[in-house]
């Protein structure tokens, strides 16, 4: 009983796996199930057996790039000391990491327009989200800006980050945009100091 678990589980990761490359590389639009299914060595059926259609495929492979990219933002935040080097830190991680070439397609370009906005805002409030308010959270407990409803300040960064993010994955013709952004995130972020 184990091992067919830890085989199906297998599975589904090497499905996964398989499925995020196509995605990045065609686009949902583009990727075709055949290939996925063929390149993992499968039949159209086993598929059908783990996920209900294309689209449940790809709201797992979503799903595996916001907690990565939630990961990355965490990551990059605990190398510091500082709570406001932490939320820059983790900003530009949040940055950075969504519009790597392979999260930028499924992250920020198919991911709203293939499972909707509301899906893909409650992934981001359930990872990166997340983590910027219980930094907020924390820095105001500790004094270091004035008090103001975490929620809204929350929304209002994580929508400048993820325009943000939208803008540069559009501007890869611009070699200076991504430096001019991380100014401007310092900026930002200092103008919120007390």
């Amino acid at each position: 009983m184990r091992r067919s678990k830890a085989a199906t589980a297998e599975t589904i990761r090497k499905l996964v796996e398989i499925a995020r490359t196509h995605f990045t590389d065609y686009g949902y639009a583009d990727a075709a199930l055949e290939s996925i299914v063929h390149e993992a060595n499968l039949t159209r059926g086993a598929v059908y057996h783990h996920f209900r259609s294309k689209k449940d495929l790809f709201r797992i492979v979503l799903e595996d790039v916001q907690r990565e990219v939630a990961e990355r933002l965490e990551q990059e935040a605990s190398t510091s000391e500082d709570v406001w080097e932490q939320l820059y830190l983790g900003c530009r991680a949040f940055i950075m990491a969504a519009v790597e070439e392979r999260n930028r397609r499924i992250m920020l370009i198919d991911g709203p327009a293939i499972l909707g906005w509301e899906v893909w805002r409650e992934m981001d409030k359930n990872h990166s989200m997340r983590l910027l308010r219980g930094q907020l959270e924390i820095m105001q407990e500790q004094g270091h800006f004035r008090r103001v409803p975490l929620d809204a300040m929350t929304h209002f960064i994580s929508g400048g980050l993820n325009e943000t993010a939208l803008w540069l994955a559009n501007e890869s013709q611009q070699p200076n945009a991504l430096d001019e952004t991380m100014k401007v995130l310092a900026v930002f972020l200092g103008g919120l100091k007390q």
